[in-house]
C-alpha cells in the first residue's frame, strides 16, 4: 500500500464509482443520487419519508431536495400513511419504476463485472475489511471524542 492512505484508497475509489455512475445516469436525464433513491424506496408499497434519510445514510435536508426534484419529474408520489396518519408514504409511479429498474441494470451490471474480475475470497476480504471500518466508526472507536477536546 505504498504510499496511500486506507483513507485515500477509499476515497479515490467510491470518486471513481461516483463519476461512473453519474455519467451513466446522465444519458437517462438523472443522477446516482436519484438512482440511489429509487432503489431504496419499496416499489410494491412504498417506503416511509422518515426511513428514507436512515436506510440511504442521508441528512433529512440533502433528502428532501433530491424528492422534491423526483416529484418534479414525476418518478415518485406522496400519499398519506394509512398506519400512521402524520406520515407520508413515498411511492413510485411508474415512471420512477421504469428508472428504478434501469439503476437496478446499472448496479447489478456493475457487481457482475467486479466479481468476474476479482476472486471470491478477495471480495469476502473486501467485505469484511469495510464492515471492520464501519463498526469502528459506528462504536467511535477511533477517535476518543474526550483525547481530541481542545481545551
Amino acid at each position: 500500500m505504498k504510499d496511500k492512505t486506507i483513507d485515500y484508497l477509499l476515497r479515490t475509489t467510491w470518486l471513481a464509482v461516483n463519476k461512473m455512475y453519474n455519467e451513466e445516469a446522465a444519458k437517462f436525464d438523472t443522477t446516482m443520487a436519484t438512482g440511489f433513491t429509487l432503489l431504496s424506496i419499496d416499489p410494491e408499497n412504498g417506503t416511509p419519508s422518515t426511513s428514507l434519510g436512515p436506510i440511504m445514510g442521508m441528512e433529512a435536508t440533502s433528502l428532501s431536495r433530491i424528492l422534491k426534484k423526483m416529484e418534479e419529474f414525476g418518478l415518485i408520489e406522496r400519499k398519506p400513511n394509512p398506519e400512521d396518519g402524520r406520515g407520508v408514504l413515498i411511492h413510485l409511479t411508474d415512471f420512477g419504476r421504469e428508472k428504478r429498474e434501469f439503476s437496478r441494470d446499472r448496479v447489478l451490471t456493475f457487481n457482475d463485472t467486479i466479481k468476474n474480475h476479482v476472486s471470491e475470497e478477495k471480495l469476502k476480504n473486501f467485505q469484511e475489511v469495510t464492515e471492520t471500518i464501519i463498526e469502528l466508526i459506528s462504536n467511535k472507536k477511533i477517535y476518543n471524542q474526550k483525547e481530541y477536546t481542545l481545551k
